[in-house]
């Protein structure tokens, strides 16, 4: 702890919303900034402390808002600057803070830039994105778009491709071009002047691409396009910065959340999110979770970042699919697996961040036709699939675990008619099972996954050893139980979550004169016997171990 400079993150506790799906104010189907501000005594009462607000921008949505045309308006469907200025002063009355989504690898062909770029070679503009002849009447080279197919877009009218790693109307920004960083600086800078208190930086490992040399991630140039944006602006003031790096390893995460390199407080890496998937390929092709190489995972970072950056503790959000249904037990024991997935993540060192709906245990929605699924990607997807000779079966099945769909479904308020969302026919289609799993049905259950969430919430404002405690795995090779160790000066935690439905033992050494308490379990009757600890389906428990005088 002596190393780190405390900052109000470490003890923060994160909630990301969608707001598409969060809250409908007005019955357009579609959720928006007022619904948002009518919810904001339910998420003080989760007692978070921020909120990370998906794209609000000016967009076609094309992609769900990631496509943005005017970074300086609000999309009229979520409502107006009038909303976003209040939303910040409700909000910060009620002591949160907003983090804003910041997409500057690319813009949507609609932004004024592209529209001017699309004109000629010689418009001022043209330099701001990332323009290519032919290569024998062909495509430049064979880079590809994460959405699938070629990442190279031909324009008829200037006879050159333009790059996108994600659609086709989402083209690539050049952040070689010097004009282009201003501009991105600008509208930074007029964020933070209206009060909002850090980024979230979508897909930023990106920016320093190389497409001539097939660079797509962590280019040469990366690290100092991000020490230039710390020096023009959030550096200049005491805000948060994510970023979603998918290409991030524990070597370059130091490099972007290192204090002492002034670039970002930390950052998403994904290396555990793609442990059920085959190596080597795309995330559809699914293969089973192995409980220890998740541990040697999650515990790498840790020990990487211990006191040369800082991690962000995630399950889920906007493009991941429901954690509960994951990596737990969606169906007999989604109450005990949601909570001890929470507890195993909570108690780690980091930032942990809270997805809408992750409070309350909502699963995925298996539905039925692939016209249900709205997002780009699963319908590029689907078709490059099919084409590619996969059954309409094993195309399904790997959507209903891996879409990213199934994150945004709207949230489940009530059991009431269209879940409490909206008045009006929602935007997507809702998860049948709203009428059972609801913020209203859980609010009335003094154990629910909204009260789990609520407490370790609470415990992690508080305890020291939480936030700063050194991270220490135990029975590394169990292929069962996850248990771990925080550590801080004499002060010591132990977690303990059995992963799955098998009942089984955990041993834990200490002196007879020690003793344990429990600070939160998902069972009501857990055991203070640690030498010989039975857990149960799920169980997952937190204990101050207070080590006696020997």
């Amino acid at each position: 702890m002596e190393k780190f400079q405390q900052k109000w993150w470490h003890k923060s506790v994160i909630y990301q919303i969608y707001p598409r799906s969060f809250n409908d104010s007005n019955g357009d189907g579609i959720g928006d900034i007022k619904g948002i501000i009518q919810k904001l005594d339910y998420l003080k009462k989760l007692g978070i402390d921020v909120i990370w607000l998906s794209p609000v921008y000016e967009s076609p949505n094309v992609d769900n808002g990631y496509d943005i045309s005017d970074y300086h308006s609000i999309l009229a469907e979520y409502g107006t600057m009038d909303d976003m200025n209040k939303l910040l002063l409700e909000s910060h009355e009620r002591g949160i803070k907003i983090i804003m989504d910041l997409v500057v690898n690319h813009t949507s062909d609609q932004h004024p830039w592209f529209i001017e770029a699309k004109k000629s070679k010689d418009n001022p503009y043209r330099d701001y994105y990332i323009w290519r002849d032919p290569v024998n009447g062909q495509e430049p080279n064979e880079l590809n778009s994460n959405f699938g197919g070629s990442a190279w877009e031909y324009d008829e009218s200037t006879g050159q491709y333009y790059l996108h790693f994600y659609s086709k109307q989402q083209p690539d920004l050049n952040w070689e071009n010097e004009e282009m960083k201003q501009s991105i600086w600008d509208m930074m800078n007029f964020w933070i002047d209206k009060g909002i208190s850090g980024f979230r930086m979508d897909v930023i490992d990106l920016i320093g691409k190389e497409p001539d040399n097939l660079i797509k991630e962590n280019g040469p140039k990366l690290h100092g396009y991000l020490q230039e944006m710390y020096h023009n602006t959030f550096g200049k003031h005491d805000l948060l910065t994510v970023g979603e790096t998918w290409g991030a390893t524990t070597g370059n995460a130091k490099l972007y959340s290192d204090p002492k390199r002034k670039e970002l407080n930390m950052v998403f890496q994904f290396e555990h999110m793609q442990l059920d998937k085959i190596p080597g390929k795309q995330r559809w092709d699914l293969k089973k979770l192995v409980l220890v190489e998740l541990k040697q995972v999650l515990s790498k970072w840790q020990y990487a970042l211990d006191q040369e950056g800082w991690n962000s503790l995630f399950w889920n959000n906007h493009d991941l699919p429901r954690i509960v249904s994951r990596w737990g037990n969606d169906r007999e024991y989604r109450v005990e697996s949601a909570k001890m997935l929470a507890t195993l993540l909570h108690g780690m060192k980091g930032t942990p961040y809270v997805y809408q709906g992750e409070e309350i245990g909502m699963t995925n929605a298996a539905f039925d036709s692939i016209d249900d699924y709205i997002d780009i990607e699963t319908q590029n997807i689907y078709k490059e699939r099919i084409k590619a000779g996969f059954s309409e079966e094993e195309i399904m099945r790997s959507f209903y675990l891996k879409a990213r769909d199934n994150a945004r479904t709207p949230m489940q308020w009530s059991d009431e008619k269209n879940a409490g969302f909206s008045t009006g026919k929602p935007w997507m289609k809702l998860n049948p099972n709203y009428t059972f799993i609801n913020v209203e049905n859980t609010l009335n259950d003094k154990n629910s996954i909204f009260y789990h969430y609520q407490k370790l919430i609470n415990m992690r404002k508080n305890n020291t050893t939480l936030i700063y405690g050194t991270y220490h795995l135990l029975n590394p090779e169990d292929d069962s139980i996850y248990a771990y160790e925080r550590i801080l000066e004499n002060k010591k935690i132990l977690i303990v979550c059995n992963f799955y439905e098998h009942e089984k033992e955990f041993s834990y050494e200490m002196s007879n004169n020690s003793k344990a308490e429990i600070l939160i379990s998902n069972y009501n009757n857990s055991s203070l016997e640690l030498k010989k600890i039975k857990l149960r389906s799920y169980e997952a428990i937190m204990y101050e171990v207070k080590e006696g005088e020997v």
